[in-house]
């Protein structure tokens, strides 16, 4: 079989051509980023920038924050008008017929999504303690599924990104998870209706048929079996939003690292091997006889917000790591860590009002570095709006 290596894999797993698995993280699990264990500096990766740990300073927007009137009547920018003028009042239809789109103000850190940002934030240390640490390591040691349980918002999901990128193993794989979640899916896709309209279509122009293996794609699942030198890393996402079977359905792949593929293990000997397409890439690998078989178990990160108990099968075969609820202390640091120590002075109302909401409901870290973004950079909304309409329960009961 063809390898597939952590450097060929990190391309963009939210490629336009995945059928499953590829959805982006949260931006709840995206707000809390590791502290390296013992106290040891991770090696910083040959290919990232110098400092890119340290967070961007926020640009303040300097003009009217309220960019959006509700009037109806276009804006004017900078490119419509003189020096002086009123930058952002809305254009007269006599004199500007054609007025240019009033210039948005930076986005957050996390909300930017061009490769230099990516970069920047992917060597972001991850808010974990020691402790918390030692149970991830000995998942890795233990080659098992590592099972993170906790309430939304303490960074279960972004674990997974911050494994990966501190051990250089290429982009995590995502299969999240819904109540119509099947292992075959996260395993491979077969797309035989594609295959018959395309065999048709040959035939009527005096083609030669594609091979099989263009209508089969792998799973986040079956492409983290892949053969490899290294590991990949594979976030099953919200596992206790599936059916009750699934966790079951996965003891014999995490046991045995391996699966068939029905549709290739019946082909006759001459087509032994099949070059089949994988997730979050556009490159191929080979199959033989339809079985998929890793050399390495991948890291496999499972997320769970306790809304089931999982079978007590499943939960031998993993590590369980709870986080905790995030103190202040712990805040302080998820906030130094994305927007730098010089916002903590202006996070400090906020984050004791974060505190105080949590108690009565659902809140998310990244909710809180919303509010301190949107008060650093000069939006003028008074804390009490402000904690109204970022710090709102997730419960759906809204915030008080």
């Amino acid at each position: 079989m063809d390898e597939i290596s952590s450097a060929e894999d990190g391309e963009d797993v939210a490629g336009a051509e995945d059928a499953v698995g590829t959805e982006a993280a949260t931006d709840t699990e995206a707000a809390t980023g590791t502290e390296a264990a013992g106290g040891a500096e991770p090696a910083e990766p040959e290919d990232s920038p110098a400092g890119s740990d340290v967070a961007p300073a926020t640009a303040v927007f300097t003009g009217d924050w309220r960019i959006f009137r509700g009037t109806g009547a276009r804006r004017r920018s900078a490119a419509d008008v003189g020096v002086g003028s009123d930058i952002g009042a809305e254009a007269d239809p006599d004199h500007d017929p054609e007025p240019a789109a009033v210039v948005l103000p930076p986005a957050p850190p996390w909300r930017t999504i061009s490769p230099e940002h990516r970069s920047s934030l992917r060597n972001r240390p991850y808010v974990i303690s020691p402790k918390e640490a030692d149970v991830v390591n000995a998942a890795l040691h233990l080659r098992r599924p590592l099972l993170v349980t906790g309430r939304p918002g303490t960074g279960k999901s972004t674990l997974a990104e911050a494994v990966a990128d501190e051990l250089g193993l290429g982009a995590v794989l995502r299969w999240p998870i819904t109540s119509r979640s099947q292992l075959t899916d996260a395993l491979y896709r077969y797309d035989a209706v594609g295959r018959l309209r395309e065999a048709a279509m040959s035939e009527s122009r005096g083609q030669a048929e594609a091979d099989i293996g263009t209508y089969i794609r792998l799973g986040p699942l079956g492409t983290a079996l892949v053969p490899s030198a290294r590991p990949r890393v594979l976030l099953i996402d919200e596992l206790d939003k599936s059916d009750l079977d699934l966790p079951n359905d996965l003891l014999a792949v995490f046991e045995d690292g391996e699966f068939e593929i029905p549709e290739l293990a019946r082909l006759p000997e001459e087509q032994a091997e099949v070059e089949v397409m994988v997730t979050g890439s556009r490159r191929r690998t080979v199959v033989t006889h339809g079985v998929v078989r890793c050399t390495e178990f991948p890291i496999v990160v499972v997320t769970s917000n306790g809304e089931r108990e999982f079978p007590p099968a499943f939960l031998r075969r993993c590590v369980r790591l709870d986080l905790p609820d995030l103190d202040h202390r712990r805040l302080c640091e998820i906030v130094e860590a994305h927007l730098g120590p010089e916002a903590l002075a202006a996070a400090e109302g906020l984050i004791t009002a974060f505190l105080e909401q949590r108690t009565t409901g659902e809140l998310a870290a990244d909710q809180l570095l919303n509010a301190i973004h949107l008060r650093r950079t000069g939006v003028d909304m008074s804390h009490a709006d402000l904690v109204d309409s970022v710090l709102h329960r997730l419960d759906g009961l809204g915030s008080r």
